[in-house]
């Protein structure tokens, strides 16, 4: 059965290179990828009453550009992938003032099941990690698993990906699945990053440890532990002394995720993510 995955861009060099990464992560199974850019269209606020429509200049033009940019990234992919027979793709053209809205209604319609884009696109600020655009779809849209690549991300297979936990939060195993079908897909090292303010955890998250060894049960895991360390600097450390190639974490909305990537937070330590990061999701929320 084929994988169907979202590949969003920009047109920028980072997004191209979000693209690329996606290629080679599945480059031996079969997949339809859906290539999208959202364009908006061009018109006045104060002289005109109603946006644009099609065969009007600030929607044909806009679009007019979308579409030659589509048609350069297919080039571009055509010449990468010589013909990979797992490979189909589709490139969508789409108008909307929101990325995400967008985004949100092409998952639903198209039963996506993966969304991977870059950390920052054109617009966004040079000062921060995750762009806007990346930070909203990564809290926002929980249909689906997303994969956010940074610019300097290395277009191969992984090897080792960190799972970040503090043995407090109850996963199901069908919110793993596909963090578990990316460990055995790429014959990766997956390692279980317990971060905490002491060494000692109480019954609740031993029993919870010892779900997550049934769950990984088959893949080649190991368990760590840091204590004492805030929780962004414990997975900069982590990945960087290992040299790993991607971390995954659930989003359990509001918690663990603003912990890890709050702007503010990020900005404080100075996190210069270089990998990967696979948001997986809370299907409780």
């Amino acid at each position: 059965m084929k994988k169907k995955i979202l590949l969003l861009t920009d047109f920028s060099e980072t997004s191209y290179n979000a693209i690329a990464y996606a290629l080679e992560l599945f480059k031996t199974e079969r997949c339809d990828f859906y290539v999208l850019n959202v364009f908006k269209t061009v018109y006045n606020l104060i002289e005109d009453i109603i946006p644009p429509k099609p065969r009007e200049k600030g929607y044909d033009e806009p679009k007019e550009k979308s579409l030659l940019g589509l048609d350069r990234v297919s080039k571009r992919i055509e010449s990468k992938e010589e013909q990979n027979p797992f490979h189909q793709f589709n490139y969508l053209s789409l108008n909307g003032e929101s990325l995400l809205n967008i985004v949100d209604e092409v998952v639903e319609q198209k039963d996506i099941e993966m969304v991977i884009m870059a950390t920052k696109g054109l617009t966004d600020d040079k000062s921060s990690v995750f762009g806007s655009n990346a930070i909203q779809i990564m809290e926002k849209i929980r249909n689906c698993p997303v994969l956010v690549v940074p610019k300097k991300a290395q277009k191969k297979i992984p090897k080792e990906i960190v799972f970040p936990t503090s043995y407090r939060t109850h996963y199901k195993k069908r919110e793993l699945t596909y963090l578990i079908d990316i460990v055995r897909t790429c014959n990766a090292s997956l390692r279980v990053l317990h971060i905490t303010n002491n060494d000692d955890i109480d019954k609740n998250q031993k029993e919870r440890k010892e779900m997550l060894e049934e769950y990984f049960e088959g893949l080649n895991y190991s368990f760590h532990s840091l204590s004492c360390i805030t929780v962004s600097m414990a997975i900069k450390c982590f990945v960087e002394s290992r040299d790993s190639d991607m971390v995954a974490f659930i989003n359990k909305k509001h918690a663990f995720f603003d912990t890890i990537f709050s702007k503010p937070l990020v900005k404080e330590v100075g996190y210069k993510l270089k990998v990967p990061v696979l948001v997986l999701h809370d299907l409780r929320n």
